[in-house]
């Protein structure tokens, strides 16, 4: 089983070949290929490569399929005895990628 230790907008995220994966909102345009260099961890086969804090020469290519937003949250707060109440929503905005090439 071969997969990466990627960090990635901030976060860490195991990823495998062929698979896909929604990270926060990137500004590139659908379609275009993503080149990843922030790798932590690497294995393939029975080797794993550790980086310091990442691997230099390792490089993962990802598509970015399309852009969408996630499930609206509804946030409500209330002070009871104070009349105080304040409503609000948050819908996150997301990345869709398929990692194509773990290249080492």
């Amino acid at each position: 089983m071969n997969y990466a230790i990627i960090q990635l907008g901030g976060k860490q995220l195991l990823v495998q070949m062929g698979k896909f994966y929604d990270v926060n909102r990137l500004d590139i345009i659908p379609g275009q290929t993503l080149l990843i260099n922030k790798i932590l961890l690497l294995r393939r086969g029975n080797f794993v490569h550790f980086g310091q804090p990442s691997l230099g020469q390792a490089k993962i290519r990802a598509k970015v399929l399309k852009h969408f937003k996630g499930n609206k949250l509804t946030v409500f707060k209330m002070q009871p005895k104070k009349n105080r109440k304040s409503k609000c929503g948050h819908r996150q905005a997301f990345t869709r990628l398929l990692i194509q090439n773990i290249e080492y």
